[in-house]
This record gives structure tokens, sequence and C-alpha cells, in this order.
């Protein structure tokens, strides 16, 4: 896993280093101009680097016209300007030419940004940035083919209205960044705009038409040291391109994606995550956990999903069919007994049984062997509220997904009443705002300040009001215990797999989880390892995917897992 964090967290990263001793502040923003250089370079190769076979002497840097390439470079009032001033610097350098435009009062730069301002004004010129200077700027300066946006970084807490027309022209030139014509446009840390906490773009209104109108919106963005959580909630990948972090010297984080020994004590103010650093999930380590070597069926746990009546079992028997391949040692359907036969003639490994009412399932759970429940998946919203109170009183790892949510969107107290730490909740969008309406209300809120209330906000809310896991769905799916522990899966940037959307492929998720509650993982992280293969298995499928085919490429992607470690 990797870690990602807020902005406040990364301002008492940097701020403790240099206390220490360790670094100080131009060293950083020394390093992180380099950073944005060298990753210009290997995303753009034809746009030339140092040649250092070449006794170091950079390269012609001309484009197809025979001019010298034109990179325009703007910079904000705080230190992500003093950023971009590097940057500039740096392509001057490599023999660019380079224009640098100053949004604010120059006597007003923090110290650090101060300095690398005055390094660039012994080599160039810095214009202000105002709405109307950058309007029409490649037509008028041919060869410009890249702008730097080092405008707002992380710290910012409000729009910046008055660039509307900057805003416009760079996002114009990103769209069209293909063309020879148009500048390739990078951010700084994150593009302008964004709120770093929260991947939500400030200023935008609930009459605006498309977020993305109050931002600036890149072809790549540089941040450092790690990736903050607004590059990967909400709008926050669209916003940001290609993501690319940039080592500065900060240190290694620590095993499991929390904050190491320099922690500082002000990650507890407010709005920063007093239970460590959100994390980025990566290849699933508790995997290992469920290599047993006692080859029994009966230790690997034994799954019980809940189907809905005839005509409504396909929901169950695909998330049954999840459980299944990720290696529950026994899966089996408890269906109506209207629904036996057709349930009958579509299985084989899974196992039916009779549950016609509350009572026939106390009796089914009996059983010990049973210990990981799965309520929801096309089970109907009378059998839920009849089954959902059963299920939880036996207090087995269980979970809770689709209709056995939506049960209780007229009264959630009743369902949190039942719920115990061993539940695992799995809302998509819809059924989360039934639940918890007052929450989703809040995430829904136009963000005109940051930090801004952010979807891991919204779920660890949630885990702590319900007292169990929350799984909230969608591309950047997050987990969230009652403790605080979160993560994110992310299915963005390199991992997106849009073919996700798809009926059935949540009813598959669920069997997942409940699979490996079934082996014996916790429910964090039988949520957190469930959504990492489900993204992995679709992105081994590719377009064209329906749901049916997620279980069936597990073992694949359990393989690659494996094969990687060796």
């Amino acid at each position: 896993m990797s870690e990602l964090l807020t902005a406040a967290q990364m301002r008492a990263i940097e701020q403790a280093a240099i206390e220490s001793g360790e670094v100080t502040g131009l060293e950083l923003m020394e390093r992180a101009g380099q950073g944005v250089v060298e990753a210009i370079f290997k995303e753009w190769p034809e746009l030339g680097a140092l040649d250092n076979a070449a006794g170091g002497q950079p390269p012609d840097p001309r484009d197809i016209s025979g001019m010298r390439m034109r990179a325009v470079v703007l910079c904000g009032p705080g230190n992500n300007g003093g950023d971009g001033f590097v940057v500039a610097r740096l392509l001057h350098e490599q023999g660019w030419d380079v224009e640098v435009f100053l949004y604010g009062d120059a006597e007003k730069l923090p110290p650090d940004a101060r300095v690398n301002y005055e390094r660039w004004l012994e080599i160039g010129k810095v214009a202000p940035l105002t709405d109307t200077e950058i309007e029409g700027y490649a037509e008028s300066h041919p060869g410009t083919v890249l702008a730097v946006d080092a405008i707002f970084g992380t710290g910012l807490t409000r729009p910046f209205h008055d660039l509307g027309r900057v805003q416009d022209e760079l996002n114009w030139w990103s769209a069209a960044s293909g063309r020879e014509d148009r500048p390739k446009v990078v951010s700084v840390d994150i593009p302008s705009g964004l709120c770093a906490d929260s991947g939500s773009y400030l200023g935008y209104g609930a009459n605006d038409e498309n977020p993305l109108d109050n931002c600036i919106v890149a072809n790549l963005t540089v941040s450092f040291h790690s990736a903050k959580v607004g590059h990967v909630l909400a709008d926050g990948s669209t916003g940001s391109g290609n993501l690319v972090v940039a080592d500065i010297g900060l240190g290694t984080k620590s095993e499991g994606g929390q904050l190491g020994e320099a922690q500082p004590s002000t990650l507890s103010a407010p709005n920063s995550f007093v239970f460590g650093s959100v994390v980025r999930l990566e290849p699933p380590k508790s995997w290992g956990l469920l290599k047993s070597k006692r080859w029994q069926k009966y230790n690997h746990g034994h799954g019980f999903l809940l189907s809905g009546g005839a005509g409504k079992t396909g929901a169950a028997r695909l998330a049954a069919r999840g459980a299944l391949r990720i290696g529950a040692g026994l899966v089996t359907l408890g269906v109506p007994p209207n629904a036996q036969q057709e349930v009958a003639c579509q299985i084989t490994a899974l196992m039916l049984q009779r549950v016609a009412d509350a009572k026939a399932l106390e009796d089914v759970l009996q059983d010990d062997r049973l210990n990981a429940l799965c309520l929801g998946p096309g089970m109907g919203l009378e059998r839920a509220r009849e089954l959902v109170p059963v299920a939880l009183a036996s207090k087995r790892a269980a979970v809770l997904d689709a209709d056995a949510l939506s049960a209780y969107a007229d009264d959630p107290a009743a369902l949190f009443d039942l719920l115990h730490e061993n539940v695992v909740l799995t809302p998509h969008g819809g059924e989360f705002a039934r639940l918890f309406p007052d929450i989703a209300a809040k995430l829904a809120e136009p963000p005109n300040n940051g930090p801004a209330y952010s979807k891991v906000d919204a779920t660890r809310d949630a885990a702590a009001r319900a007292g169990c896991v929350v799984l909230l769905k969608g591309p950047d799916t997050v987990i969230a215990s009652p403790n605080g522990q979160c993560a994110v899966n992310a299915a963005v940037y390199e991992r997106a797999a849009p073919w996700l959307a798809t009926a059935g492929s949540g009813d598959v998720l669920a069997g997942f989880i409940t699979g490996l509650l079934a082996r014996g993982l916790s429910p964090q992280q039988a949520a957190e390892t469930g959504a990492w293969l489900h993204v992995e298995c679709a992105r081994a499928f590719g377009p064209g995917l329906i749901a049916e085919d997620l279980p069936e490429m597990l073992p694949q992607v359990l393989r690659s897992l494996d094969n990687a470690r060796r």
C-alpha cells in the first residue's frame, strides 16, 4: 500500500524535515523543480533533455519548424510559485525560451519563493499574470510547446475566479495538446483550483455545468513525496491527467502506508487524519494469509449467501460464484422454495439450501461451520427486512449489499441497531444517500472553501455511525473502519477500468468479500483485498466485460500475484 496525504500532513512532514536540519526549504524547492523538469522529459522525450553523453551540453531544443522551443510558466503567490521559478530556470538552462508570469505581489512571496524569484530575475523578466495575458498566447508566440501551472498548489483554500480566462485558455491547450500549435500543460503538485484533500474543484456551484470549468486541467501533474488524497478522489484524476510522484528526499514511508517516526503531533489538527494516512491500495499483502497449508475445504470457510425468489436469483448466484472462486472452501445459496428448481438447474460446485423464512434461517445458522454471510443481491426488500435481523443476530461476519441496504431506507437507525463490528456494508452512491442522508448531503454541497469535505471524510463518518466497515463504491472506492482506518481503491489513471460499470459487477464484489471473510480475513482486510482484486480482474479481461467474467479471471490474477513475488 502507498500512502495518500492531505495538504496538512504534507506540510507537517516538510516542516519536520526542515526543523530537524535534514534539509532546507530552498533545497526542497530546488528538488521539486528538478523533479518536474525530469518528469516532463520522461513524459515527452521529443521535447529533449540534457545530453550527458555529449559532455553535459543541452541539445538545441528546436521544434519541427526550426524555432526554439518555448515554455510559459505561470507562478502563484506561494511556494508553488517558487517551484515554478525553479522550473523556469532549469528549462532556460536546457536552452529553452522561457517567459514567466506572476499572479500576485512579488513583495509578498514567501522567503524561499522570493529567493527563486530573484534568481530568475537575473535571467529574465517576470510579467504580471492577469485574466487577459495568456489568451491567444500560443498563436502570438510560435514554438510554445509547454505551459507550466504553478499558480496554486496543495494549500489552496479558496476559488480563484479572477483568472477564469486563464483557466479557459490552458484547458483548451491541454485538450488540444496533440496538435503542434497547442502547448502541453503541466501542473506542479496539483492542478490549480483542485482541493488536495477532496479532489473537488473549489468554487464549483450547483448550477455549473462542468466542475472542470473552475480549474486548470493538466496533461501531466507532478506531485512530491506522495500522492495527495485529492489526486484520486472525485475529479482529481480527470483534472490531473497523468500523475507522477517525484522523490524530493523526505525519506521513505513506513510499511502499511502509515507515517513514519517523523509524524508530527500537528497531524491531529482539524480535517487531518488522526488515525494515520489514508492508503492507496496496491497488491494486497493479506493474500499471503490465504495460502494455507491445510488443504481441506472445511479449513477454508463456508460462505452462505441468500437469494431472492424465482426469476431473481442471478445476482446471488454471481456473488456466490465470486465467493467460491476467491477461495471459500464451500459456498451455499439459501433460496426460497419457489426458486429451488431454478437455482438447482444453474449451479454445480455451489450448494443449495432451502430458506423459506426467518425461522428456517435460524435453523440453518445452527451450523457453526457457516462462518460468512452475504445478504442483499437480488434478495427483494421484503425478504431482506425479514432475514437481515436473523443473520446479524448470529454475530457472524457478514456482507450487506443492495436490497439488504435499501430495505432500511425509511429507517436507517433500525439497521444500525442491528450491526456489529464483523459486518461490511457495500453501498453505491444512491444506497449510501438513503442510509446516511445527512452525510451524503454534506458531501454533495458545492465546495467553496478548502479543505473541502471529501469522500474519505464521508465514508469515515458513515463507518463511525454504523459501527462497522463501510465500502463506498465508485472509481474512487473508499473503505473505512469505525476506528478511522481508511483505504482508497482507486481505479483511475493507469488502473482505470470503466467497463466495470456493468450490471452485476457489484454483486460479484460482495461475493469476493464474503469469500475472504470465510477465509478468515478481518472485515477491513476482506473489503480492501476484494476491492483490489475486483479491479484487477476487470483490467485483466478488458473491454467487453460482463459480470460473469469477473470470477473467471481470478485464477489468472492470483497466478500473476504469485509470479510477481517469486
